[in-house]
């Protein structure tokens, strides 16, 4: 026996030993075979990209100046070459006396709102509770150290015991055949139970326990002893359906890193959005300063009218009721500039709204005047390149496609989860005993004489198995749901490109009919009013032409806010912003 059960013993300690070790090494690092690790990779690079739209190097023609496509419209009406490349209007000046004025630019207001707004204040923090969720999924294959202790004091009475007949072996012994009845002497007993070890969450669904229990048992009165017991066990547990596998069990795992990679896109999107905003009240300010300039101007020509009028009727050139007519034009126009006022402190207070810079309150009287330049460039683009651009860019779609890969990691997982409950089973352990310490004990362990191991299966198979069932084909429907949704949103990305380019053109071609129409109105106007000064015409006429004129100024200053607006919205459609300045979202994101 002995010859056969210490290579058992010693067998098993070393398929054990190894094994353990084995799998303790393959949990020291993280098993993830992603199902679209390509798809992880494009988020990343599409996270570090710059969020420029270099709109000249999608142009495919060389641009041309504002002069030179309104001398083309001037030969060719019918025909509008839609380029041009930057100029400067005029400055806008001001007589009203103003506390303080500031002069900011559009690269001055994108910094204020990234530091400063308060809708981007609050996405950020999204980042941070996503990150938090994906340690909460790997924290379940956190090891866990266990110990426990028990004490334990007993004492036992005096006990009958079982009725017994002596047969000796000498016949003519007196105790033969003789009945007696037994007793359980009365025992004192103390016994200290300690056990501590570690238990391994594995990836692949199992559990590993190694423990060593130890044991000390003291007996008193009459029968006295004294005993030490300690072993080492190693045991496990592994699924081999449903559970089994390590996709399967880090897919909570994958699913939260999809999740958190959602979340910065969203992030990035609030972040491009709040820019896109910024920039349009930017330029909304500036329509409200080139309104109060054309109304303050037309203001002062009305003034001088009047001026004039009066002259002309002092020296008996012109009927007095001219003077009420020239009075009337001066009063509506100061209408329209206190109205352009006003438009203008509203302007302002909608775009300090966005910023949320301490220097200036919501009410402050420091004026803000816009400094950068208008981008009067247009671009012959190539409409099909900008929705390929779109349809690889913009963060909603690449947040669609994390939502596809994480219901792929939850159907395969349902798809798991349907499968009946098998498990496998196995435990290996070698005892020792000593009278005197723990030492001898545990040394003992080592020895082989006393192990114990087993091998064992365990089957549940639920009846109708319904449940699984039905969230599978939840977690199906939903995908299915999904794919269409995607479908539908390439669908409104192309579009939104498509309106855009035309949205852009058409405004283009506004600001060189209305370039037009001013040159063409201030000249009727220099004509009535020199038909006036003759006696052909009346103030009232003037005043008509002037109205036009300023009617005339109005619509190119709105055309070329406009078109500002129109490449705002032609960069978000692609998922990225003009490039007034460099923006690190990333950096952003990632603090």
């Amino acid at each position: 026996m002995l010859k056969t059960h210490f290579p058992i013993a010693r067998l098993h300690r070393n398929l054990t030993v190894s094994g353990a070790f084995a799998l303790l090494s393959g949990c020291s690092f993280y098993f993830d075979t992603g199902p679209k690790p390509e798809l992880v990779q494009k988020v990343e690079e599409r996270m570090q990209r710059d969020e420029d739209l270099a709109l000249p190097d999608l142009s495919r023609a060389e641009p041309k100046t504002l002069d030179s496509a309104i001398a083309e419209f001037r030969a060719d009406p019918k025909k509008l070459d839609l380029t041009a490349p930057p100029i400067v209007l005029e400055e806008k000046g001001t007589t009203e006396a103003v506390e303080e004025s500031h002069a900011l630019t559009i690269a001055d207001a994108r910094a204020m709102a990234l530091t400063n707004n308060l809708d981007l204040k609050i996405a950020l923090i999204d980042p941070s509770i996503a990150a938090t969720v994906v340690s909460e999924e790997e924290a379940r294959f956190d090891d866990l150290i266990f110990a426990r202790a028990k004490y334990s004091n007993k004492d036992t009475p005096f006990l009958d015991g079982d009725v017994v007949n002596f047969k000796a072996v000498d016949k003519n012994s007196p105790l033969n055949d003789e009945i007696a009845k037994l007793g359980y002497m009365p025992q004192s007993a103390e016994q200290w139970d300690v056990e501590a070890g570690i238990m391994i969450p594995l990836r692949t669904g199992g559990t590993v326990i190694l423990s060593t229990p130890l044991e000390n048992k003291s007996k008193s009165r009459f029968v006295a002893s004294d005993q030490y017991r300690s072993a080492l066990r190693f045991s496990m547990s592994q699924p081999l359906l449903r559970d089994a596998g390590i996709s399967t069990n880090v897919a909570g795992i994958r699913i939260a890193r999809y999740e958190q990679q959602i979340v910065d896109l969203k992030t990035r999107l609030q972040s491009i959005r709040v820019l896109a905003t910024v920039d349009k009240a930017y330029w909304a300010l500036y329509a409200a300063w080139g309104e109060l300039d054309i109304r303050r101007q037309q203001y002062e020509i009305a003034q001088q009218n009047l001026t004039m009028v009066k002259r002309r009727v002092e020296e008996g050139l012109t009927a007095a009721i001219e003077i009420n007519r020239a009075e009337i034009g001066v009063a509506e126009r100061m209408e329209s500039l206190i109205v352009a006022n006003t438009r203008l402190k509203l302007s302002q207070r909608q775009l300090l709204q966005f910023l949320n810079d301490k220097r200036y309150g919501i009410d402050t009287s420091t004026i803000m005047i816009p400094e950068t330049s208008p981008m009067l460039v247009s671009f012959d683009f190539d409409r099909e390149a900008l929705a390929r651009k779109a349809l690889d860019g913009r963060l909603e779609l690449l947040e669609l496609e994390l939502k596809l890969a994480a219901d792929a990691t939850k159907i395969d997982y349902l798809e798991n989860q349907t499968l009946p409950m098998f498990m496998l089973d196995y435990s290996y352990g070698t005892q020792g005993r000593d009278t005197n310490d723990f030492g001898g004990a545990y040394g003992d362990t080592f020895t082989g004489r006393y192990d114990d191991w087993s091998v064992g299966l365990r089957l549940e198979i639920p009846l109708t198995n319904e449940l699984r069932k039905s969230r599978l084909s939840r977690a199906v429907q939903q995908r299915l749901q999904r794919l269409t949704t995607r479908d539908l949103k390439e669908l409104t990305v192309r579009r939104e490109i498509y309106d855009a380019l035309d949205t852009v053109s058409q405004n283009w071609q506004r600001i060189i009919a209305a370039r037009q129409n001013v040159v063409l109105v201030g000249a009727n106007y220099d004509a009535e009013l020199k038909q006036f000064e003759e006696g052909l015409r009346t103030m009232t006429e003037v005043l008509e032409m002037l109205t036009k004129l300023g009617d005339a100024q109005m619509k190119e200053v709105r055309a070329i806010a406009d078109y500002q607006v129109g490449l705002i919205d032609l960069a978000y459609a692609t998922g990225t912003l003009l490039g007034y300045s460099k923006v690190d979202l990333a950096g952003l994101i990632s603090k």
